[in-house]
């Protein structure tokens, strides 16, 4: 009766910001999560047929531009309301999510999605003050904890409508998003009332200038700056679930197998999780990770609150770089399952206590300006990402690639891909050149050129930034004795 009793304590703008918050998570996870596949799918079968690379660019630093804006757009909503700042956020990015699914040369969709990034920079500041403003006091661990179990409720469900309208059209996971964006629009327009705020007279740019001086008193601690570096190194790290993993799961693993073992089992579980063409679309495959979070992460939490903070982030960080450590040690897709619950339980062990563990370390006075900086490691591990799921998948594991390597070692020749000759063409031709067929060719390639070695430079980065952190508590530890 309590908990019942305290539930109905919040405001309604407390639940329409979090049902805001489902449906924006919706949009961008079911878009975010397809993206590599979209961007690097063949032509023909309506992606836009990008390399490897020019992914990894475009993905990492239009989301590291994303998340550095929410250091300024917040003081744009302080002095102008957030009411109308969230309508302009989804004018944007109903724009943007639609417009995404149409333009298709490398700068229009460059361009874009940075209009998107623009629009998701703007929502994010305020719809977190709005929980925070509308869940203070006592409620405020409880409202912050039913604002991240609806974040993990949108990332799962979103990609899972994401695949299964992809395979009718490309086009029409990009109209669901702006969909779910426009329904935040009536939400916010009919539903929405603006939190209590104190108003903010100061000229933009002082406000800017301000934000920015803010910044540089925090990062001129030395201790928390050095903390800064050496978390972007788990973001970079991270975020190969989203820019590498669905491809190399697309290159590389045989899901009709998966597909064919569990429709042994559960039929209506297989049939709808997969495709017509009997196979797994890897991005369900990943999106396995939500549904962990969502069904244990309040298990991880209570079990882990009586560490301190920085070793469970440490013991977190350790945990999921084992997890992607054996990713793919075999191309059983099945083994993944297991593999992606260890690093879940690694991100569910340290991602929440950051923010934890940079309330402790910040003086007093000093709190805000400290968690004002929390996004620069998130956007630098961003950009980072890009360029690891970029060139360096590129050169180690990208398919393409590494056929372009055999046939040349071989003397052979094989057209550039193009409009014309696409890469469907392309797998096709080197097929009949090589004399195999695509599963025969697909392990070849696996025992001759060693693909997954891309995870272990990504287990490599997870490694060092563990050790990294050790090294950095045990110096602090030292000190202070």
């Amino acid at each position: 009766m309590g908990f019942a009793k305290t539930i109905r304590e919040f405001p309604r703008t407390f639940w329409t910001a979090n049902t805001m918050e489902l449906f924006e998570r919706w949009a961008w996870y079911g878009i975010f999560i397809i993206l590599p596949l979209y961007l690097t799918g063949s032509i023909d079968d309506g992606a836009l047929g990008f390399s490897q690379n020019q992914k990894g660019i475009l993905m990492g630093t239009v989301t590291g531009i994303l998340y550095f804006l929410p250091l300024f757009t917040g003081a744009i909503a302080d002095r102008y309301g957030y009411k109308k700042v969230l309508v302009i956020s989804y004018i944007i990015l109903s724009i943007g999510y639609l417009s995404l699914g149409y333009v298709s040369s490398y700068t229009s969709v460059y361009l874009v999605f940075l209009f998107v990034a623009l629009g998701a920079g703007l929502f994010k500041p305020v719809i977190s003050a709005t929980v925070a403003k509308t869940s203070e006091g006592k409620n405020s661990s409880l409202g912050f904890g039913i604002f991240y179990m609806i974040v993990n409720i949108g990332a799962f469900v979103g990609p899972i409508v994401a695949s299964q309208s992809r395979e009718i059209s490309w086009k029409y996971p990009f109209m669901i998003s702006a969909v779910a964006i426009l329904i935040n629009l009536i939400l916010v327009l009919v539903f929405y009332k603006e939190p209590p705020r104190e108003k903010d007279d100061t000229p933009l740019g002082a406000s800017m200038i301000k934000i920015l001086k803010n910044i540089w008193v925090a990062i001129s601690d030395l201790k928390f700056l050095v903390f800064l570096i050496i978390i972007v190194g788990f973001w970079t790290m991270y975020n190969q679930l989203f820019f590498s993993l669905p491809v190399f799961i697309e290159q590389w693993v045989n899901t009709s197998a998966m597909y064919e073992a569990i429709h042994s089992f559960w039929p209506w579980l297989a049939e709808k999780a997969g495709t017509p063409q009997q196979t797994i679309n890897p991005e369900m495959i990943v999106n396995i990770d939500a549904l962990y979070i969502v069904l244990f992460q309040v298990l991880i939490s209570s079990l882990i609150m009586k560490y301190k903070p920085i070793n469970t982030i440490i013991a977190g960080f350790l945990i999921s770089s084992i997890g992607i450590g054996l990713w793919f040690i075999t191309q059983n897709g099945f083994y993944l399952f297991m593999t992606i619950f260890i690093f879940a339980i690694g991100e569910m062990s340290s991602s929440p206590r950051v923010i934890e563990y940079i309330g402790k370390i910040a003086p007093k006075d000093k709190v805000a300006l400290y968690m004002g900086a929390y996004y620069l490691p998130f956007s630098i591990g961003n950009i980072l990402a890009g360029i690891i799921s970029g060139p360096v998948y590129e050169k180690i594991s990208d398919k393409i690639e590494l056929i372009k390597l055999e046939v040349a070692d071989r003397g052979m020749q094989i057209p550039e891909i193009s409009k014309t000759f696409t890469k469907n063409d392309f797998l096709e031709k080197a097929s009949q050149m090589l004399d195999m067929n695509q599963a025969e060719l697909t392990n070849y390639l696996w025992t001759n050129y060693h693909p997954y070695n891309f995870w272990i430079v990504v287990t490599g980065i997870g490694m060092l930034t563990t050790l990294s952190l050790f090294a950095y508590d045990r110096i602090l530890r030292s000190k202070k004795g």
